[in-house]
Parts: structure tokens; C-alpha cells; sequence
């Protein structure tokens, strides 16, 4: 019965043991500190991976993550240069350097850093008037981040940025600001438009232009197509006399010579003529001019028929 009780005992004893043992040991996450204190007093930062505390007289006091952590702040009211109030939303974004100083520099690192930005922030905006904050975003982020980067550091604390989230001013500027930038919004509409219309009528202008000077050119080339084809016309008209002068010509050459090749004498010349004055009588002519030697011929035809006709009464 009582080698029973102690193999239940030393079971009891080595599961305790065990309990113990796995109590005592610690595995750090990865990007992850602990703070170990022995006794009250600090004992070590425990960085990624396993680690074994003394039992009993070891405790882990802190835990932290060594990421870059965000902190957005409510809304701060501060008032500016020329005494204007207005409400600014901050955005903090901080690391841990130092797990130990974080631990014991300051009790509550996030309300610190909190109080730090509302105070650091009326600072610098009421050395500025109210055009300027609204203008300055930039150059507040930098001094704003300076400023917290040198009074974090005791607290083990990096302050990598500051960001201004929003700038609400009072309602009465909110309103006048709305109504400078519609109007703002106005005018550049207007001169969006103007200068639409003007290009517009530019547009136009160029294209009236260019019709003239097509309609033009259109008239000048018809001008010129016109005027040639009436040369041509006439060319051609005065070829057709020419040629038809120089055939008539050439037909009473023919004829001249055709009839100086028969041996015709002056008499049968004369009668030629007669008969082409003849047929000039013929047409509407109503006045006639016949050269002497024609007359002279015209009187003794007569006298031959005179003499015939009284021969023929004598018989």
C-alpha cells in the first residue's frame, strides 16, 4: 500500500514538473519583443524565437510588436495667427526602437504620443495665419514629425510620419470658402467656354476661308477651260476659212490654167467673165458694177442680134 502512494506521488510530482517546465517556456513571434523582470527588476528583451524564464522568480511584464503601428487622434481645436479656430485630425505613424524604454520610459506611450502631437500641433499653427495652414500641409508634417521624432526618443519610440488628416475650419469660413471656389469654378468654366466659342468661330472662319478660295479656284480653272475652248474654236474656225480660201484659190488656178491650156483666145475670156457676172446678177444683189471691156462686149452682142433679127425680116 505504500509503494501505491509514492509511484502516485512522484506521478503527480513529474506532471507538475512537466507543467512547470512548459510554463517556463517562451517562443517569441517573429517582428515581436518581451520584457522579462526577475524579482521586480528588469531582466532582459527577449527578441524572436524560443526562450526559458527561471520558474517562479522570472515574469514577462511586456509584450509589444516591433511593426510600424498607426494611431489616428480625434480631432484637436486649435486657433491660428489672425485668431481663427478650426479643428485638425492628426494621424501618427510610430515604431518601437527600444522594447525597455518603451516599458519604463512613459506610463501610457499612446496617450503620451496623443497629448505631444495636440500640443506640438496649437504651436506651430498659431504661428501661422489661416491661408497659410490651409496651404501648408507639407511643411506642418515635417516640422510636426521633427518635433515628436526628438521627444519620443526617450520612450523608445521612432516617429516615422505625421500626416495632417483633416483641417475643418468654422462653419462660417466653410461656407465662404465654398462660394470663393464655386465662383472660382464659374469663371473657369466661362473661359473654358470662350475659348471653346472662339475656337469655334475660329473653326468656321477657316473653313468659310477655304470654301472662297476652293469656289475661286473652281471659277479661275472654269475661266480658263472656257477661254481655251474658245481659242480652240476660233483656231479652228479660222483654219476651215483658210483652207476653204486656199481651195477656191487653187480650184480658179486649175481653172486659169486649164482653160490657157486649151488656147483659149481673149474673146472666150471675156465671155467667161460675162457668164460669172451672170450668175451674180442672179442672186439678191441689187446693184451691179461691170468693168468697160464687159460693156463693150455687151454692145456688139446686141448688134449681132439686131442684124439677125432684120436679115430674118428681109427673108
Amino acid at each position: 500500500m505504500g509503494g501505491l502512494f509514492m509511484t502516485i506521488l512522484l506521478t503527480i510530482l513529474g506532471i507538475i514538473l512537466l507543467c512547470i517546465l512548459f510554463s517556463c517556456v517562451r517562443i517569441v513571434p517573429q517582428a515581436h519583443a518581451m520584457v522579462v523582470e526577475r524579482l521586480g527588476t528588469y531582466q532582459a528583451t527577449w527578441s524572436d524565437g524560443p526562450h526559458l524564464k527561471a520558474p517562479f522568480i522570472d515574469r514577462v511584464v511586456k509584450r509589444m510588436t516591433l511593426k510600424e503601428q498607426v494611431v489616428d487622434f480625434d480631432p484637436q481645436p486649435v486657433i491660428t495667427k489672425d485668431n481663427v479656430t478650426m479643428r485638425i485630425d492628426t494621424v501618427v505613424f510610430f515604431q518601437i526602437t527600444d522594447p525597455k524604454l518603451y516599458t519604463y520610459g512613459v506610463e501610457n506611450p499612446i496617450m503620451a504620443i496623443e497629448n505631444l502631437t495636440a500640443t506640438t500641433l496649437r504651436n506651430i499653427i498659431g504661428d501661422m495665419e489661416l491661408d497659410q495652414t490651409l496651404t501648408s500641409r507639407e511643411v506642418i508634417n515635417t516640422t510636426m514629425r521633427a518635433a515628436l521624432d526628438v521627444a519620443t526618443d526617450p520612450w523608445g519610440i521612432k516617429v516615422n510620419r505625421v500626416e495632417l488628416k483633416n483641417i475643418i475650419p468654422p462653419a462660417a469660413i466653410q461656407d465662404a470658402m465654398e462660394k470663393q471656389m464655386k465662383a472660382e469654378r464659374e469663371r473657369r468654366e466661362a473661359i473654358l467656354k470662350a475659348e471653346g466659342e472662339k475656337k469655334s468661330t475660329i473653326l468656321v472662319a477657316e473653313g468659310k476661308k477655304e470654301s472662297a478660295i476652293l469656289d475661286a479656284e473652281a471659277d479661275k480653272q472654269a475661266a480658263i477651260l472656257h477661254a481655251e475652248a474658245e481659242k480652240e474654236r476660233r483656231i479652228r474656225e479660222a483654219e476651215g476659212q483658210a483652207e476653204a480660201i486656199l481651195k477656191v484659190q487653187q480650184a480658179q488656178a486649175d481653172g486659169l490654167r486649164m482653160i490657157k491650156e486649151a488656147g483659149a483666145d481673149q474673146a472666150v475670156l471675156t465671155l467667161k467673165s460675162l457668164e460669172a457676172f451672170m450668175k451674180a446678177a442672179d442672186g439678191k444683189a441689187t446693184k451691179i458694177i461691170i468693168p468697160s471691156e464687159i460693156q463693150g462686149i455687151a454692145g456688139l452682142v446686141k448688134s449681132v442680134v439686131e442684124v439677125a433679127s432684120d436679115e430674118e425680116k428681109k427673108d
